[in-house]
């Protein structure tokens, strides 16, 4: 057996809350009117949810259930290259229509807006591919969809930006010329490579200055109902383990910039890991914008202007600006509160590599399993490399279950860099 699939009855109909389960969590003090004026107030109902279970609404199930649920595989031909006695699973999210396992909750807030008589959403997007999945979402819910894209995402990765297009949204990069905000910065550095943060503040400010009310704004990440919208990425990777005869899981790992791709897999197994079952969960990030591994936990806001309410989580400072690693979706100066909580409390582990050992490992893994993995992905992989090897070493059998996050067809830039031995490592 190389593949579990479940079928449209099994597939999960609940979203899964980790703060109901995280020891001494409080729930953020936020500004009503703010998030009034961004969000639906059934998301923001959600972000201050203490619900372990949260039932998802039945037209959010049918746009889901068209490429939903999917599937779990067993790595034997890695396993075999590395000569590992682990066992390795990898949850595919790769086979959205976007590409991305982020369009577990780009159709749920497209479809929340577009019940609460929205008719525009704005997005940053850091690789493209949030911007990717709400583009999507949007073409499917009938909503406007404008995207400020980092600015060295949107050169490094274009065909990502046709997608958008394809899809009938308007993709930009940033900083822009559209919002004071993107002016601001490009005065004082025109050849700047962009951040999140900017890319944020551009997404906000656009929303919040639609004197209609019909703009609102879309995160990709951060916001805890963003990641309870993915956690059905773990759920249905727990169910899919048993049909291969796996009592649990060893090791659970995946990348982790804004901390979405990686709570949707790891938050429902850190649910048996609090209940008290003995796992690794391990959140990978760059060398190059190292959050959780080097970051200050304390209160800072996701953007550069501010305009987000300030949120404690582990962060680098909204100014910094991370190198152009080609993991675009890792260029992040802070990571999700509930992401950064887990992680202050030790319950999961941060390892940060660097950009050529990520490309070595994913190449290895499209030489031996076929798929060419998201550069956000090749970090998972060199963790899951680095593990197996370790298993080896140890001559332990262990099971090791990762995130496929997203495919790297529009990413083929850095694949060519790492083959002319291009690709900086950044430190």
């Amino acid at each position: 057996m190389t593949k579990a699939v479940l079928n449209s009855e099994e597939r999960p109909r609940q979203w899964y809350n980790l703060a109901a389960d995280l020891p001494g969590y409080s729930p953020p003090s936020l500004s009503p009117g703010k998030m009034e004026s961004l969000f639906p107030a059934c998301l923001i109902e959600q972000e201050m949810s203490r619900e372990r279970w949260i039932r998802i609404p039945e037209g959010i199930l049918q746009l889901l259930c068209r490429r939903r649920p999917s599937p779990l595989y067993r790595a034997a031909e890695l396993e075999k290259a590395l000569r590992t006695p682990a066992r390795i699973y990898f949850k595919d999210e790769s086979c959205s229509a976007a590409g991305t396992g982020k369009s577990y909750s780009a159709l749920a807030q497209a479809w929340y807006n577009k019940e609460a008589a929205a008719q525009k959403l704005t997005a940053e997007t850091a690789s493209g591919q949030w911007g990717n999945a709400l583009a999507h979402a949007c073409s499917q819910t009938g909503l406007e969809c404008r995207v400020y894209m980092t600015r060295v995402s949107y050169d490094q990765k274009p065909y990502r930006k046709v997608m958008m297009q394809t899809w009938g949204a308007d993709c930009i990069p940033s900083p822009s010329g559209t919002t004071e905000i993107g002016r601001q910065v490009l005065r004082e550095k025109s050849d700047t490579p962009g951040t999140s943060a900017v890319a944020v503040s551009e997404a906000v400010d656009t929303a919040l200055k639609d004197s209609t009310g019909v703009t609102r704004y879309a995160p990709g990440s951060i916001m805890n109902f963003v990641m309870l919208h993915q956690t059905l990425s773990g759920q249905e990777a727990r169910a899919q383990l048993a049909l291969f005869g796996e009592k649990k899981a060893d090791i659970v790992i995946g990348c982790a910039g804004g901390g979405a791709s990686f709570a949707g897999l790891a938050f429902p197994f850190l649910a048996d890991k609090i209940a008290g079952t003995d796992m690794d969960i391990i959140s990978v990030e760059s060398r190059g914008a190292p959050v959780l591994t080097q970051g200050c936990y304390r209160n800072d806001t996701a953007d550069t202007a501010g305009l987000t309410p300030e949120r404690l989580m582990y962060t680098l400072g909204n100014n910094f600006i991370p190198p152009p690693i080609h993991a675009g979706g890792l260029r992040r100066h802070c990571t999700a509160p509930l992401v950064s909580e887990a992680a202050h409390q030790g319950l999961i582990t941060p390892r940060a590599v660097n950009q050529v050992e990520s490309f070595e490992a994913a190449v290895s893994f499209a030489r031996s399993e076929g798929f060419i993995v998201s550069p956000e992905t090749a970090y998972t992989l060199a963790a899951v490399v680095q593990e197996a090897l370790k298993a080896k070493e140890e001559e332990r059998e262990k099971v090791i279950v990762f995130a496929l996050s997203g495919h790297g067809l529009m990413d083929l830039k850095g694949y060519q860099s790492f083959f002319a031995a291009e690709l900086p490592e950044y430190q």
